[in-house]
């Protein structure tokens, strides 16, 4: 049984993962580059771990650093949680290699699910729609005019080991092929050290839309549901949601099925994410599998009721999974902001800094998974997301509601964010119809940033004249009448009081 639990991974993912821990009783173990000394994951783990410098590459890439930190704390095991090593084959390899547990699925769901050419020929064979394009990897320009030739345009480029948006090229016009290509094999190459580069045909007004799994050691799989991700800027999710407005229960059906259908192609093992594009006409194709915990996960735990973290792990324990496919439903609606220290008004740069002062939203149907506080400094070598915002409600409406609130409570200074931008969509007529898909931020860019100057600027303003009044009304001052020891504002109030009865 696990009783020790290292967490390769930092920051908001890595609190949450060992907050799961600490409730099954299981001691966690955090590790932590020079810049992530005083990060929140590293106060809160049990035990903590030095791996390397500030660069990924050299701490949180580290696998042998990571390995020896394992075997130094005498973990059992060691969850990946997101990003980083949880989709790396090699790491779950030398995991098994040393005796410890890999919280995650083997190296062949891995490697086989991680390579998008790889993956489109298993759907294919397992009867998974995918999206038309090709199976095997594209050589050179002439071969992707071909092939653009026979299934027409419009047609995405894409990174056979891609994810997050990078060695992804929209191809629109024909004259756009040549230079396109050769961008997202370039880029391809720096992001992953592979080049491998695929055609498939680009679907009009997408829905993206993914299924969670979970699959036991003893055969059984499941799915919880959908979550509906088309709200995206630059490829990367905003903000989540489920139930999705778009689904009908026969819908929901037919992909819960195609999704377990596909995890069961690779005999998948632990949580995993089937994701979708679905047309505007309900036509859906398999888009790619993510074998890991996926950052929206708190939005299916909350509507579903089940800790995705504790079924990994009872799965890596050997466990069988506790509840069958018609036992689970969902209740209510649930929606998840991504916080990012970035500026919105300036093409969402990241916007590092300390923070100086932070209020969390609070209440009834809200849950704040962050790692940040009152002095950290939010380091410039990772990603700027900070917290995950999550509400519920019994409706679609009433979950809006509360995270329009949330958000409204959420005060953040000394770093720019992008909590007014998150309140201006809550607002936007499309988002409150339900009837947006990966479009939406281009579609109602005029919405969304406009008013620049009565935003994050104008409310900073405010703070600083309340603050300033604030001290004015409470700093000790000599009152022009009285010549003795200094005194307050109170005090003074009361003496001329005094005086005006005398």
């Amino acid at each position: 049984m696990i009783r020790k639990v290292l967490v390769a991974n930092r920051a908001e993912i890595a609190v949450r993962v060992m907050r799961s821990c600490r409730e099954m009783g299981i001691r966690s173990v955090a590790v932590f580059s020079d810049a992530d000394r005083k990060s929140m994951h590293v106060r809160y783990a049990d035990e903590a771990y030095n791996i390397g410098p500030a660069p990924s590459r050299e701490s949180y890439l580290n696998i042998e650093a990571i390995i020896g930190a394992a075997k130094a704390s005498g973990a059992d095991a060691i969850h990946p949680g997101y990003g980083f090593l949880s989709e790396n084959a090699a790491f779950a390899t030398r995991c098994q290699e040393e005796g410890i547990i890999f919280v995650g699925p083997d190296p062949y769901a891995i490697t086989t699910m991680g390579d998008k050419i790889i993956a489109r020929q298993t759907m294919i064979a397992a009867g998974v729609p995918v999206v038309p394009g090709t199976t095997e990897k594209i050589n050179d320009e002439q071969q992707a005019l071909e092939i653009v030739n026979q299934i027409g345009l419009p047609v995405m480029i894409k990174a056979s080991a891609g994810g997050g948006g990078k060695g992804m090229r929209l191809v629109r016009q024909i004259e756009e092929l040549g230079s396109s290509f050769r961008r997202a094999k370039s880029e391809a190459m720096n992001a992953f050290g592979n080049d491998s580069v695929y055609i498939e045909k680009y679907i009009q007004s997408p829905h993206h839309i993914e299924f969670q799994i979970l699959a036991d050691n003893q055969g059984n799989v499941i799915h919880l549901f959908e979550r509906e991700c088309s709200i995206q800027r630059r490829h990367q999710k905003v903000i989540e949601e489920t139930p999705s407005p778009l689904m009908n229960p026969e819908l929901r059906r037919e992909m819960g099925e195609k999704a377990v259908q596909a995890a069961r192609a690779v005999n998948y093992k632990g949580a995993g994410t089937i994701e979708f594009i679905v047309s505007d006409n309900l036509e859906y194709y398999f888009l790619e599998m993510n074998t890991r915990l996926q950052v929206e996960h708190p939005v299916t735990e909350r509507v579903v009721g089940v800790d995705l973290v504790k079924e990994q792990i009872n799965i890596a324990n050997g466990n069988p999974l506790p509840f069958r496919q018609e036992n689970l439903r969902q209740f209510g609606h649930a929606i998840q902001c991504r916080i990012y220290a970035e500026d919105p008004d300036n093409n969402f740069m990241p916007n590092p800094g300390v923070i100086s002062h932070i209020t969390e939203p609070h209440g009834l149907g809200l849950r704040c998974d962050g790692y940040v506080y009152e002095g950290y400094e939010i380091p410039i070598y990772y990603d700027p997301m900070i917290t995950k915002l999550i509400s519920w409600g019994e409706t679609r409406t009433e979950a809006i509601a509360r995270m329009k609130r949330a958000l409204y409570e959420y005060k953040i200074t000394g770093v720019k964010t992008n909590i007014k931008f998150l309140e201006k969509i809550m607002d936007t007529k499309d988002f409150k119809d339900g009837k947006y898909n990966t479009h939406f931020i281009e579609n109602n860019e005029e919405i969304l940033h406009a008013s620049r100057l009565c935003g994050t600027e104008c409310e900073d303003m405010a703070i600083m004249a309340a603050f300033v009044d604030f001290l004015t009304k409470t700093e000790r001052i000599q009152p022009p009448h009285y010549t003795g020891e200094l005194g307050s504002n109170w005090k003074d109030f009361g003496r001329k009081r005094n005086v005006l009865r005398l």
